[in-house]
């Protein structure tokens, strides 16, 4: 899951970002208001974490603007404002959750797990893909009812490609969102991953789901019933 984190404070940014990361999920960040808001608006997130107190845009302004668009990405309010009256601001113009700093990381941890769980009253917070299953609360992948360890890279690799089932995805695509960076012709990091993706969720006596389209990039592939195993 892509998560937003609104917040000026760069040490405290890097704390949350680097605790989210290892709980496996693809982490953005912008230092201002100005930023953050046109990241909030003009990019997909499954929750935004944002301060109140921010140069350019404060808080409770950007979480106006966000939902008179009509944007009801999740939000976690999290400042340093504590006092009753900024979390009644804030609840009212529509956040979903308020967090006082100085908060405990498995707290904020937890309160963006619960809100994950209400959001997806309207989607499934399970991807497939024939018979591998991707739980997006739990970050754990099943096979065959087997579950399948994986690193915080194969896991954001993995459902990246299950949020884009049966769509060729080019290996530049496949960098900015899931390495952040710019792609390099000459890198093979994402075929040294999806080799290790493949070894981990595919047998020998398997269907095989990801699907190499020479020149071009990757996808993964709902098998159909009567054809022939997919070529890799």
């Amino acid at each position: 899951m892509r998560l937003l984190i609104i917040e000026d404070d760069r040490k405290v940014a890097s704390f949350i970002k680097q605790g989210l990361e290892e709980e496996r999920y693809i982490v953005e960040t912008a230092a201002d208001g100005i930023t953050g808001l046109e990241m909030a608006m003009n990019n997909p997130f499954d929750a935004i974490l944002l301060d109140i107190m921010l140069p350019g845009r404060d808080g409770f302004s950007i979480l106006k603007e966000l939902r008179d668009a009509g944007v009801q990405t999740p939000v976690i309010m999290v400042t340093a404002r504590g006092a009753a009256e900024d979390k009644i601001a804030g609840l009212d113009l529509g956040a979903d959750d308020y967090l006082a700093k100085p908060f405990n990381f498995d707290e904020l941890a937890a309160r963006l797990r619960a809100i994950m769980r209400r959001s997806s009253t309207e989607k499934s917070t399970k991807l497939r893909c024939a018979d591998l299953v991707l739980d997006t609360v739990s970050h754990l992948a099943y096979r065959f009812g087997r579950e399948i360890e994986l690193t915080t890279k194969e896991y954001a690799l993995l459902e990246y490609l299950m949020r884009h089932k049966n769509r060729i995805l080019s290996r530049a695509t496949i960098t900015q969102h899931v390495w952040k960076h710019n792609f390099d012709p000459e890198s093979n990091i994402i075929d040294v991953y999806i080799k290790r993706l493949r070894a981990k969720i595919e047998s020998e006596n398997s269907r095989k789901l990801i699907q190499s389209i020479r020149g071009v990039g990757y996808r993964i592939r709902e098998p159909q019933q009567n054809e022939d195993e997919i070529k890799r």
